[in-house]
């Protein structure tokens, strides 16, 4: 077993060693890792969960390749503080780990509201789909999303029906950059308010025949929610740009309804 390497300074560093293609690689890293996150909650100030972690740096014309491990080190030095607050201290530590010019790291994570019936006042828990892209380099960003579940009910139907109209589940998906603090739960709001009517966990009758009611009161197109929530947000002084996407899946076409719409939102001053 002569010649082998036996000690880790003798093991060469591939990563490290030059390229001759003359081609900076953007992003380049390590994706897809199940880690426990913290994020705030304006209920309970904060809430554990379960993130998955994306993270990326650039890489210069003239490496081979980067250190992948080194992305897990700096994650696992960050123990219980995966959070807003602590992201930009983490981008920091990848780019001065790994020698980068800029850093990424995004996430998603399942967040849970506790919501009670609109009537009878009976509680369960909402599981909704958050997330954030935060980077650091050159240009800082940091964008907050969310996917939102809400019914609509079809002006059209309904006003061309002699009984009832057809109604569906719909997804409203919200990202911002903003400045200040910005809760999570506020852009639950602003989507269930650009809907036909909230979903809830838990309905007795009594709940049922409100939320039947009051969706059968405020019909919606996807055009009339995506509208909705854009007035709502351009309105939020601390909002400086945002992306509204709403989808319908329909109950009677086999087609589902989209509508988007994406804004820089200019202050005056």
């Amino acid at each position: 077993m002569s010649g082998l390497p036996t000690e880790p300074a003798d093991l060469a560093d591939v990563q490290a060693s030059s390229d001759e293609r003359n081609v900076k690689i953007d992003k380049v890293g390590v994706k897809n890792i199940r880690y426990p996150i913290v994020v705030k909650d304006r209920a309970k100030d904060a809430q554990h969960t379960i993130g998955n972690v994306n993270m990326y740096v650039d890489l210069p014309h003239h490496f081979k390749g980067t250190h992948m491990s080194r992305f897990l080190e700096v994650l696992n030095e960050h123990t219980d503080a995966i959070g807003v607050d602590s992201v930009p201290s983490l981008l920091q530590t990848i780019r001065e780990r790994l020698d980068a010019q800029t850093a990424h790291f995004s996430v998603t994570f399942p967040y849970f509201m506790q919501k009670a019936a609109p009537v009878t006042g009976a509680e369960g828990l909402m599981a909704l789909e958050c997330g954030f892209e935060a980077s650091a380099g050159a240009a800082d960003d940091f964008v907050l999303s969310i996917m939102v579940r809400i019914a609509t009910l079809c002006p059209c139907s309904k006003e061309i029906s002699l009984r009832g109209a057809h109604n569906q589940r719909g997804h409203v998906r919200i990202k911002v950059r903003f400045d200040g603090e910005f809760w999570i739960e506020e852009l639950v709001e602003v989507a269930e308010s650009a809907g036909s009517c909230a979903l809830y966990p838990i309905l007795k009758r009594e709940d049922e025949k409100f939320v039947t009611e009051t969706a059968f009161d405020n019909p919606r197109f996807v055009e009339d929610v995506v509208r909705e929530a854009a007035l709502l947000l351009r309105n939020d002084k601390r909002i400086r740009w945002f992306q509204v996407e709403v989808e319908n899946f329909e109950s009677i076409h086999d087609h589902n309804a989209y509508a988007f719409i994406e804004e820089e939102v200019k202050r005056g001053g």
